[in-house]
């Protein structure tokens, strides 16, 4: 099989089955480098629902995908074997049984050695898949973690798992490194100062929009950590950017990234080992013009970027 997009001068975009950027669907068994695959659970939700239908959407609205990055000077499907294999079996009413079905479905994924880029579902799905992340690679992994909200909350509703609390969980069942984690975006009030002790114990670095803002956008890239030494996975939560960018999301918070300075941001990013990464929380529902879904395109498409430098 050959792992190209469907030509956009022989097919109009807006004609053909939709996959992710007009990729062939492919069986996880298939020859290939990357996954590309959709997690439609909203049932960790704690306010507006609705991202359960992003992968269907984004499917759709990445037929307007390219494969050439100017910035870069790289073709991605030249570098990488990319296919879309799908979306992961989920339980509408039950957040238990979709994560086992998630971390099921990402584990035999990694055992055929491939590296998976999803498109959720609410923030609470990427925990699963760091579980079997973990499991695969056999050690904490490096996290860059694109939010306006820290996720490390508490139990809600005597609920402990949710889509503000994966991060937590993450790090203390030991998925991610919280030394070698990130998170960038941040902003908007808290409930309380105690919000920030997570974080703060466990050493996380954190970077608000006002650390974004307050220099110029190329110096503030340059001061991140670079990723040298394992592996590494990306969660980028929409609701780090600015309504007016991303609309359509559940929680949104004003005073966000526009989507130049999350492009520069990915772009500058220094990872050796990109294994794996997410786009969460896009809400057709409350979108404008597919303005967030477009978004969810592009950030796909920088990450396959990151991967395909090193390919």
């Amino acid at each position: 099989m050959e792992y190209k997009p469907l030509s956009g001068r022989e097919f109009p975009r807006f004609s053909q089955i939709k996959t992710f950027f007009r990729l062939p669907w492919a069986p996880i068994t298939e020859s290939f480098d990357v996954a590309l695959l959709g997690l439609p659970f909203d049932g960790g939700v704690s306010y507006r629902p609705g991202a359960r239908f992003a992968p269907t959407r984004v499917r759709e609205m990445s037929s307007l995908g390219r494969g050439y990055h100017w910035s870069r000077d790289i073709t991605l499907f030249d570098r990488l074997k990319v296919a879309d294999v799908g979306d992961s079996s989920v339980v509408p009413i039950s957040l238990e049984q979709t994560y086992e079905k998630i971390e099921k479905f990402i584990a035999d994924i990694l055992k055929t050695q491939k590296k998976t880029i999803a498109v959720g579902g609410d923030h609470s799905t990427t925990l699963p898949v760091l579980r079997a992340m973990r499991k695969h690679y056999g050690v904490p992994l490096n996290f860059i973690h694109f939010d306006a909200h820290l996720d490390t909350y508490p139990a809600a509703w005597d609920c402990e798992y949710h889509h503000g609390s994966f991060a937590r969980h993450a790090v203390l069942e030991g998925l991610v490194d919280p030394k070698n984690m990130i998170q960038i975006g941040l902003r908007g009030p808290l409930a309380g100062r105690d919000d920030l002790k997570f974080v703060r114990d466990q050493g996380i670095r954190t970077y608000t929009v006002d650390d974004v803002r307050e220099q110029n956008i190329n110096v503030f890239v340059s001061s991140l950590p670079e990723f040298k030494k394992g592996p590494t996975y990306i969660s980028f939560d929409v609701d780090c950017l600015d309504p007016s960018c991303a609309p359509g999301t559940g929680t949104p918070v004003p005073g966000g990234l526009t989507t130049y300075e999350a492009q520069k941001i990915l772009r500058g990013l220094k990872i050796d080992n990109l294994v794996g990464a997410d786009v969460v929380e896009i809400s057709p529902a409350y979108d404008l013009s597919d303005l967030t879904s477009l978004v969810g395109v592009d950030v796909m498409f920088e990450l396959l970027s990151l991967m395909a430098q090193k390919a």
